[in-house]
């Protein structure tokens, strides 16, 4: 279980997010993984630390494209991974996401404008049959 999204969430309310993850907890889903770049991704980290406490089995690991730089970028790193992919950084996202993609079987997105990496792993997933939940408005049907 991945998620990711456009940097910005402009009009996603948090109780959306933490009512997408809490149904997929109540399927049974138990291991949950996200990125860490931009609002999506830290609304999504909130989420999953609050449902720790009312779901304790539930296990989640921030995925880190690249190490941190300075201590400030990311404080506690005690729930990261960082897989080791080789390229240049200039691409570490990029493949972060696929790394992601080649090792999840459900998508929680946020995808509302048909263009940019969002939009492109979103459709990848669904490519490749993935389940893809959408929690934006872009229409992600594959070609």
């Amino acid at each position: 279980m991945y998620f990711f999204g456009h940097r910005d969430c402009f009009g996603l309310d948090e109780t959306v997010v933490r009512g997408a993850i809490e149904e997929l907890i109540q399927q049974g889903v138990e291991e949950f993984l996200v990125g860490h770049q931009g609002q999506f991704d830290g609304m999504v980290r909130r989420c999953l630390k609050s449902l720790k406490v009312q779901y304790p089995q539930i296990k989640y690991w921030v995925v880190l494209a690249y190490l941190p730089t300075e201590k400030r970028e990311y404080e506690d790193m005690s729930d990261t991974i960082y897989p080791e992919i080789e390229g240049h950084p200039k691409f570490a996202i990029e493949r972060r996401n696929r790394y992601l993609i080649d090792n999840a079987n459900i998508i929680i997105c946020y995808v509302n404008r048909l263009c940019g990496g969002a939009y492109k792993f979103a459709r990848m997933a669904k490519r490749r049959g993935l389940t893809v939940i959408n929690l934006g408005k872009a229409d992600l049907e594959c070609d």
